[in-house]
């Protein structure tokens, strides 16, 4: 999660191509992040709610976000990352958790609730989508020449300063595990997140810009299939904003 991109000629093309978002502007998308390990027994049901939510919701951008800590167990996780612990961990710190646990399900960054408890995951949903101050639609648009146009619509009274995140997604991975407290299971696992990283700021005001395949590639393993734009304050570990997600074999 070290690779960098041009960030100025992103700025410059989004400072020069203001154009009105082509998504409704009150109908910013619930980003839900589900941390979870292939370690941990609780999980496997976690992951299957992750997936029935990203294929039966179009109001959320579903993300799967593989943690370490369970490696030692027996299992080492091929998705987990020290990058996604540490993610997990600065949520712990501002949602006032005395402890990171899996499966955890983050709620536009504000309000967690367990994984594979659907009732309350439901209703966290819910408490976020009527939330109507500081949100913002983003919108994804991906074309067959692998290049990814962004917009970020404009939020009356919003004056911060948030990261705009890119995230890279695989579609869906099915792992036999051998080991560890899932020993003998065959696991699925969801939108899993492969790499991401801040690719410049929101301050509030409508912006576009685009991605070439160089920016979209990932550190991880190239390419993933699909890619999300998270806008997030407090440096990238406050509230969540708005969000997309596209799949890039879909263009």
């Amino acid at each position: 999660m070290t690779k960098r991109m041009n960030l100025g000629a992103i700025l410059i093309a989004a400072a020069l191509a203001v154009v009105p978002l082509s998504v409704r502007a009150d109908s910013p998308k619930v980003v839900l992040e589900l941390f979870t390990s292939q370690g941990c027994s609780s999980c496997p049901s976690a992951d299957a709610f992750l997936g029935e939510l990203a294929e039966t919701r179009d109001d959320v951008v579903a993300l799967s976000f593989h943690v370490d800590y369970w490696n030692y167990i027996g299992w080492e996780d091929r998705f987990a990352t020290a990058e996604t612990t540490a993610r997990q961990r600065d949520y712990a710190r501002a949602l006032g958790v005395a402890y990171v646990y899996t499966p955890q399900l983050v709620i536009d960054g504000a309000r967690h609730a367990v994984g594979s408890n659907k009732q309350a995951v439901t209703d966290a949903i819910a408490v976020s989508k009527a939330v109507k101050a500081r949100r913002v639609a983003v919108a994804l648009t991906s074309s067959a020449s692998d290049r990814l146009t962004v917009e970020i619509g404009h939020s009356d009274g919003y004056y911060g300063d948030a990261t705009v995140w890119l995230v890279s997604v695989d579609r869906q991975h099915t792992t036999t595990v051998d080991a560890g407290e899932n020993r003998g299971r065959t696991l699925v696992n969801y939108n899993v997140v492969r790499d991401y990283r801040p690719i410049g700021r929101w301050t509030g005001g409508a912006m576009t810009f685009e991605l070439g395949p160089d920016e979209l590639s990932s550190a991880a393993e190239g390419m993933g299939d699909g890619c999300a734009v998270l806008v997030q304050e407090n440096r990238g570990k406050g509230r969540i904003m708005g969000g997309d997600l596209v799949w890039l074999d879909e263009s």
